[in-house]
């Protein structure tokens, strides 16, 4: 079937030159409302896939300008115009395959041509469900409206008010200070022939608590990590000491990427760092990779740790009841916000949830920017009093390791 739609490449390119645009223009006269992120989306797996035949360019332009048969319906005749004059090719489904229920979801690009093999059959694939597995995958963020802009620089303000000062292990000059700076003193000493006559003293400088993102950008959670990944660039411009983690099937560090000034600009530059965006779920094999670094475990250590993500966990349980564990041990306080906490039904009864409620400080609902200023606002009280705990914890923290952390 392939070869009969295969063309050469320069070919191709020329017919995307010249019709792409009309072919969109067409799809929008025809009754087909083709949004710009979907168009950025098409033309995204154009650059991504660079196909070389008739049928992939057709899964491309299926997998991101339509979202249904009835979308199936308009677009067939208005690519077939454009682009061969030849019967479009048949779905890649198995016919043993699941029924379709109208969605026709999939990968962009070099994965457009992937079959039932490559989808998890525990669950959909419309990014509901949780997944386990390592694909790459790139995404490119949208532009921040207005509203999400005005947000974030509340945001911003408010994140210096909420996250909890400490002492300094380093002492610094100090007019009112507990400790005499006698390396000042006695320097003062030699130029009045060895008479102390001013005191110098040295303080601990109080400064804000390390706050730590660690925030999933699975497929589940595909609706929802653009706003948390936007909350993480206002954090790092608004705290004094904020660290940033996307975590999916790997982690990766994006502190250095969100100090950039513009947001879009810095999400932007996501898109080719984040290779497991939109992909699979490890969450206890993820925090076990940052737990064994010692330059990111250090980044926990006596820190607010936000945890974002919805807990669907694809890989071992036991794992994530682990690592979470050894988290809050390290952690200040230890929080998580769940997309899916907003309902007010919601109960965390899922195996990976249920066992690490003991060691949070807080599960709270956060779905947007707005619901993440209303938790930053609760988060003061949740630092500044006594820890404790949604569940019973199995133990308390020992002084000692607390102290020597």
């Amino acid at each position: 079937m392939a070869a009969e739609h295969r063309v050469p490449a320069p070919r191709l390119e020329s017919q995307l030159a010249d019709h792409l645009h009309g072919f969109l223009r067409d799809l929008r006269t025809s009754g087909l409302c083709v949004s710009t992120p979907k168009q950025l989306d098409f033309l995204h797996g154009i650059e991504i896939g660079r196909p070389n035949a008739i049928d992939v360019l057709y899964w491309i332009a299926v997998t991101t300008l339509t979202s249904s048969l009835r979308d199936r319906d308009v677009l067939d005749p208005v690519f077939a115009r454009w682009f061969t004059d030849e019967s479009i090719p048949p779905s890649p489904a198995p016919e043993d395959g699941p029924a379709d229920d109208g969605e026709v979801p999939g990968p962009v690009g070099r994965d457009a041509t992937a079959t039932a093999e490559n989808v998890d059959p525990r669950g959909t694939d419309d990014g509901l469900e949780p997944s386990a597995a390592d694909l790459e995958h790139r995404r490119r963020f949208d532009v921040a409206p207005r509203a999400a802009l005005d947000e974030m620089a509340r945001i911003r303000q408010l994140a210096p008010t909420v996250i909890p000062a400490v002492r300094s292990y380093r002492r610094k000059p100090s007019r009112r200070g507990h400790w005499l700076d006698l390396r000042r003193v006695c320097t003062l000493a030699r130029r009045t022939q060895g008479e102390i006559i001013v005191l110098r003293r040295r303080s601990r400088p109080r400064r804000q608590r390390r706050v730590l993102l660690l925030i999933d950008v699975s497929g589940s959670m595909k609706q929802y990590s653009t706003a948390y990944l936007r909350l993480a660039h206002a954090l790092i411009a608004g705290c004094e000491r904020a660290e940033a983690f996307t975590f999916g099937t790997r982690l990766t560090r994006v502190t250095p990427a969100l100090r950039t000034r513009d947001v879009d600009a810095a999400l932007g530059s996501l898109t080719d760092l984040v290779r497991d965006v939109d992909g699979g779920t490890r969450i206890g094999a993820v925090i076990d990779e940052f737990l064994d670094n010692p330059r990111y475990v250090a980044t926990a250590r006596d820190a607010v740790v936000i945890v974002l993500s919805d807990g669907l966990e694809r890989g071992e349980c036991q794992q994530m009841h682990r690592t979470v564990r050894r988290l809050s041990l390290l952690s200040h306080r230890l929080v998580w916000w769940s997309p899916l906490a907003v309902d007010p039904a919601y109960r965390p009864r899922t195996r990976g949830m249920a066992g690490i409620l003991a060691d949070l400080d807080a599960l709270a609902g956060v779905d947007d920017l707005t619901s993440a200023r209303t938790q930053l606002e609760r988060l003061r009280a949740t630092c500044t009093s006594e820890r404790h705990h949604i569940g019973e914890r199995r133990d308390r923290i020992p002084e000692t390791t607390r102290s020597a952390s």
